[in-house]
């Protein structure tokens, strides 16, 4: 077989690579490109605990040095057979403060044959700022990335930023500087706050935004414990109290006894209990009411300030639905024009919806038809699982859900029985009513315009006295009404409780 225009990826796009030099790991993520929403091509760690040196003798030792220098000529390796336009390599804590921090950057800006940015506590801070930015949408809250050796904080409103500061409390050097000692840990992060220019109670109605691969760990154990059925911890939106609550259990040995335990990395385990110690403090501190686990930090966040000013602002999880369109509707163009189509639907049937109920109807169309080559028996779940879990930017877990649920409608009809899939069952009694309305709408315009692109916006909804509606189509259209157009639409005023008519003008 010949592949001929291949199209699993976006055109015009070469790969970009971000290398990052942590306390913990080095990790290298390759991304499509440079992008607003940019999809991960390779993602590859090594735990060489650089920082365990540090945090003991405040050098580098050379076990950890070896092996990052090991990671580092395989990464490039692997840059450059994959074709990456650009390396960015980025370095923190550990070697920003080692007193042979500069011997290493020289040996691996050799191997590497391209600079590397060594950035101070309030570059961190910024960029992992950028990086919850890039992810969510119109953040307001504080940003925290607890890394191996250190936590950064720094205000978020929308995409402006403040001060950011830096504190010595990163979970591998925490675990050194107690020797161990949880007591003793608690109370060096409290005076550590104590010290900083954070202002308690400023933010308690403010998110906090939890970054760094110790709280995400934390995040997925708290799922198990809890019994949560989507399990995607970008955007993963917990009370604060409740989980201080299980913060505690952590701290007592309590994870040894989750069957899940093996999903963390051995290596990883034994640093939850010191990152649990600095949310739990952070918690009183600042009198937390809500925290929102980040899957983006450092390195999305300096991609982000590669971008153009219009790019920056643009909303990210349209712009990765249309990518997605793009990739895998048989139009982008129809799906595009279902925005409107479903715009009148809701105006006429007088739906009200907020901001971000808008942005996820939005979504939902792009997404309408991602499960085309799917057989149809199984297209609705396997198109509601592919958005429910996948790698969409500023969206929440009940945003996932609804615009999921309303594509799972669109494939499969609109009763919600035991073929929805599990994760689907999470949605509201008001999600599942405004998903069932959406996928009917969508499910005209599906038959009415054959998937294709340039019939919707002919077409118009019209509310009309004693609480009827007409879907208006032009003469030129009026042979595609037929049984199975009209049969859908009875289907949707039956649960719109609207009387529904196809009107020729």
């Amino acid at each position: 077989m010949t592949y001929i225009n291949i199209q699993s990826r976006l055109k015009g796009y070469k790969p970009i690579a971000v290398i990052d030099i942590g306390s913990n790991s080095v990790r290298l993520v390759i991304y499509e490109g440079l992008v607003r929403s940019s999809a991960v091509l390779f993602n590859e760690k090594v735990f060489c605990a650089l920082g365990q040196g540090v945090a003991k003798t405040g050098i580098l030792e050379e076990k950890s040095i070896e092996m990052a220098l090991r990671t580092l000529k395989r990464f490039y390796a692997v840059c450059q057979q994959v074709g990456a336009d650009a390396i960015y390599t980025l370095a923190t804590a550990a070697v920003r403060e080692a007193k042979n921090g500069l011997a290493f950057i020289q040996s691996a800006e050799s191997i590497l044959q391209n600079k590397i940015y060594v950035l101070s506590g309030s570059e961190e801070a910024i960029y992992s700022a950028y990086g919850v930015i890039s992810t969510f949408y119109r953040p307001n809250g504080i940003s925290g990335d607890l890394g191996g050796g250190s936590l950064e904080l720094i205000d978020i409103h929308d995409s402006n930023v403040g001060e950011g500061i830096t504190l010595p409390l990163g979970s591998l050097r925490l675990q050194y500087m107690s020797n161990n000692d949880f007591v003793l840990a608690k109370k060096i992060v409290h005076e550590h706050l104590c010290k900083s220019s954070i202002v308690m109670h400023k933010n308690a109605d403010r998110c906090f935004y939890a970054v760094g691969g110790t709280w995400r760990n934390l995040a997925k154990l708290y799922m198990v414990v809890k019994n949560y059925r989507l399990p995607v911890m970008h955007g993963y939106e917990v009370d604060a109290q409740e989980m201080e609550e299980f913060l505690l259990f952590v701290i007592n040995g309590g994870i040894n006894k989750i069957k899940e335990i093996s999903v963390i990395p051995k290596n990883r385990r034994q640093l939850l209990a010191y990152g649990a110690i600095v949310l739990i403090e952070l918690i009183q501190f600042i009198s937390l009411k809500r925290i929102v686990f980040s899957g983006a930090g450092v390195r999305e966040g300096f991609l982000y300030s590669k971008l153009p000013r219009e790019d920056r602002i643009s909303d990210p999880l349209i712009t990765a639905c249309l990518e997605m369109a793009i990739l895998r509707a048989r139009s982008p163009k129809q799906a595009s024009e279902l925005i409107d189509f479903t715009t009148g639907a809701f105006e006429a049937f007088g739906i009200l919806e907020t901001e971000n109920a808008c942005r996820y109807r939005k979504a939902a169309c792009l997404l309408s038809d991602i499960g085309w080559r799917i057989h149809p028996d199984h297209r609705g779940n396997e198109a509601a699982n592919q958005i429910a879990l996948g790698s969409y930017p500023g969206i929440s877990h009940k945003g996932r859900i609804y615009a999921a649920l309303a594509v799972f409608f669109r494939n499969t009809g609109l009763s919600f029985d035991k073929k929805a899939p599990e994760i689907l069952k999470l949605a509201t009694s008001d999600i599942v009513e405004k998903a069932r309305i959406l996928g009917g709408i969508m499910r005209i315009a599906n038959l009415f315009s054959a998937s294709t692109a340039g019939i919707l916006p002919n077409l118009s909804w019209q509310k009309k006295q004693n609480n009827n509606i007409a879907l208006h189509i032009p003469v030129r259209y009026a042979n595609l009404i037929g049984e199975r157009p009209y049969k859908r639409l009875q289907q949707l005023s039956k649960i719109t409780e609207f009387s529904l008519a196809f009107e020729v003008f």
